[in-house]
């Protein structure tokens, strides 16, 4: 039931504010005392109040409060959350009424969960409760009580803020009535068109519409047409969609496009001042085939004792993005690239991302360099920093390059014998480096990455392992090297930047991934606080198991999720103390801003970030931001701007998140589209996921993922376990475990669901 808040009879009221004896006239009374006040008023009424009616009330008591103090007073006791206000101005004590403030998470079968920004559990609310809102709304509630399994029951009373604007989705036609079903099977409504409104869009026609309801939505949301996609069978229709209805910018600003036509198409003699010239070093850049963005070029030279000198050249984007221009806007409303299947929504214009910013071969570009000696060890002796120009002498790619070192009389070797030199300096430089990954135990997960072959229309036609190899390793570790030096370069100077941090386990998680992989007979050593090595030392012992694959599925579950944070805690994966992002300015936002704290300490100039876009509350998991505003302890004189820091910390962590999810949900679709011509058929399979109503099958050779509910297990009532991880039958003692091996029929493809 819906918490009604409502005041006493009007006339009651009126009466009891006439007929009460005023307090004896006090001082001109502070805003503390008036805070007090407001909230013993609150208090002794027992009742909900009219905004008009507390403040004359309170005057009327008090007659040192002025119109002025009071609206102060009530001011700071609504930001401190002491009080509620819903939109009809009526008044009650947050703590009599049980509120709490938090984000709505939808499930697709109707209910949904009240995720608090307070600490206190997340509590559930009910289906019927769940009609008022959508996905992701900030809302006050109300507990009402608790459920059968225990849950705090949300009631919802007001909506603080909607992530959703607009809404896309189907359009039909029932009994000449317009109506909108929403993609998101989270979002349980069909909306309602306006008569007229649609935009003369045809039944089947996939569509925008924006909601008119502005508040809780009622039985009936209604809303209006603003664009109509097209049909759903139109190639590159499962982008569309997945961009609206992630809510990613696509489109730049008419401020950017004028400013990206101020660019020269290639680097002046002015972007040349104060540049050490590198464009005599054979520099190369090594990327995946598809790649038109080039963020970062490489050389290395040999020197006495086993040790080599690295330069890693990163695009010098800060140079032409300067904080608060419209370019510099549109970036962080992105904050990231966003890579689909045959369509990239840039960060950055092409013009920049592509063109005068990209490494691209054989011509000059604008960088800043990571200049390092790394020892036998694999060891980081010396660094510095510095803005160059250089030019560099190939666009290699990751393959070419592995067959290039597998046999350096090959074709793909006389084709790039010019740098052959280098490159084999360069792995030769790996192979040291590989020793220090060793040495501080990080971990190295070997996880099947897939990528699809489509056909002209977008539809998959394959979808084919992406083979990892040593020429792959050798660009990460360099970028490696770069990241650690460009954290211990900003740390040292005390310099405010955003971390690439990422927490151990917690302790839930670890009993969890323990008890998983004890019928795999693997135990992950370290107690309460395992080390990175001790996941090393796991990851060895498994390297040859033909279950290799799900064991390390279990292992990065245990883990946190990696977030951008100025409040360093170290990298728990990579095993390092400090590390952060440098290495792809044109893509992450986030190294675009470590490239001007980094020329900031080079100027002797403390760099202070602009927001230029506030992060949504909405888009923040509670945990995030408990591991992105966390101040050290001894912090207590928080420097203001640091706050700023970590409002970029959200947006660019909550961003990164959006586009993972953007992204999976095309593959989701497409892997389902593809599924279609394969209905009826059968194939081997790997129990992949277990939750307590299904589980979940990784088909063998397609790398595609299916569900079988609970109900198509057998005759028997199936029991689920969450603490070794499976399901089993009560009466017949059958069990489902991650790993076991399944022939499965495909019985059934959801698109709408994915």
């Amino acid at each position: 039931m819906r918490l009604k808040i409502t005041t006493k009879n009007k006339t009651t009221q009126k009466s009891a504010l006439t007929s009460a004896k005023p307090q004896r006239a006090t001082p001109a009374a502070g805003v503390e005392a008036a805070e007090k006040a407001i909230e013993r008023e609150l208090r002794t009424a027992g009742f909900p109040m009219e905004m008009d009616d507390l403040k004359e009330y309170v005057m009327l008591s008090h007659k040192g409060i002025s119109s002025e103090v009071f609206d102060r007073a009530f001011n700071k006791l609504k930001e401190a959350g002491r009080i509620f206000t819903n939109r009809e101005d009526i008044v009650l004590l947050t703590s009599s009424a049980k509120l709490h403030t938090g984000v709505v998470q939808g499930h697709r079968d109707g209910f949904g969960f009240l995720i608090c920004e307070e600490d206190v559990p997340d509590m559930y609310i009910p289906p019927e409760e769940m009609t008022k809102v959508l996905p992701g709304d900030i809302v006050v509630a109300r507990e009402a009580g608790t459920d059968y399994r225990g849950r705090g029951l949300a009631d919802i009373v007001e909506l603080a803020d909607r992530k959703l604007k607009r809404i896309v989705g189907r359009f039909e036609l029932r009994r000449g009535v317009g109506i909108v079903v929403p993609e998101d099977a989270r979002i349980c409504k069909t909306i309602l068109i306006a008569p007229g409104r649609s935009l003369g869009a045809t039944p089947s026609q996939i569509v925008v519409v924006e909601l008119e309801d502005k508040g809780l939505l009622t039985n009936s949301p209604v809303g209006h047409v603003v664009e109509i996609l097209g049909t759903i069978d139109e190639p590159g229709m499962e982008t569309e969609i997945a961009v609206r209805k992630s809510d990613l910018p696509y489109k730049f600003s008419e401020e950017t496009k004028k400013e990206i036509k101020r660019f020269s198409d290639s680097v002046t003699k002015s972007d040349l001042r104060d540049r050490v010239d590198l464009r005599d070093i054979p520099f190369v850049t090594i990327d995946g085939a598809d790649a038109k963005d080039f963020d970062d070029a490489v050389y290395c030279l040999p020197l006495e004792d086993g040790k080599f000198r690295l330069l890693v050249a990163i695009a010098d984007v800060s140079h032409y993005v300067k904080p608060g221009c419209a370019i510099d806007k549109d970036a962080q409303l992105r904050t990231t690239s966003v890579y689909f299947p045959r369509r990239v929504i840039p960060m950055l214009p092409e013009e920049l991302s592509n063109g005068l910013c990209s490494l691209n071969p054989q011509v000059d570009r604008c960088t800043m360099v990571c200049d390092a000696i790394i020892g036998a060890n694999g060891l980081v002796e010396a660094y510095q920093f510095y803005p160059a120009v250089i030019r560099s002498a190939a666009r290699l790619i990751y393959d070419n390059v592995w067959a290039a070192l597998c046999n350096p009389n090959g074709p793909e070797a006389k084709v790039m014998e010019h740098v052959l030199g280098n490159v084999q300096d360069l792995y030769d430089l790996y192979k040291n480096l590989i020793k220090s990954r060793e040495l501080r135990g990080a971990m190295d997960f070997e996880t099947v990455e897939t990528y699809i072959v489509a056909n002209e229309q977008g539809k998959i036609e394959q979808i084919l392992p992406r083979e990892r190899n040593d020429a792959h390793r050798l660009i990460e570790e360099m970028m490696l090297v770069a990241n650690t030096c460009a954290a211990d370069f900003l740390q040292k100077n005390k310099a405010p930047c955003l971390y690439r941090v990422h927490e151990p386990p917690s302790q839930d998680r670890l009993e969890k991934a323990r008890a998983t992989l004890a019928p795999f007979g693997v135990t992950l050593p370290g107690g309460d606080s395992p080390t990175p090595g001790d996941y090393a030392k796991v990851l060895e012992s498994i390297a040859d198991r033909p279950d290799k694959a799900m064991i390390q599925t279990i292992l990065l579950r245990s883990m946190q999720q990696a977030v951008y944070s100025p409040h360093n805690v170290g990298h728990f994966g990579l095993a390092y103390d400090a590390y952060t992002h440098f290495t792809s300015p044109i893509r992450r936002y986030p190294d675009l801003l470590v490239h001007r704290a980094i020329r900031g300490i080079l100027r002797r100039r403390k760099y202070v970030p602009k927001i230029l876009v506030e992060p949504n509350e909405a888009d923040v998991s509670v945990q995030t931001r408990e591991i992105i505003c966390k101040a050290k302890p001894d912090d207590k004189k928080k420097v203001a701007h640091i706050d700023l820091w970590e409002k970029l910390g959200l947006l660019c962590s909550a961003h990164e998140r959006r586009a993972d999810e953007a992204s999976y949900d095309v593959m989701a679709w497409l892997k389902c589209n593809y599924m279609q011509k394969k209905l009826g058929q059968v194939f081997k399979g790997v129990i992949s996921g277990v939750s307590p109503f299904a589980i979940f099958v990784t088909l063998e050779d397609l790398y595609v993922e299916g569900a079988i509910h609970i109900s198509g297990l057998g005759d028997d009532y199936f029991v689920f376990d969450d603490k070794s991880n499976e399901i089993y039958g009560e009466d017949s003692g059958l069990r489902y475990r991650l790993g076991d091996e399944l022939t499965v029929k495909v019985a059934r493809c959801d698109l709408d669901a994915r």
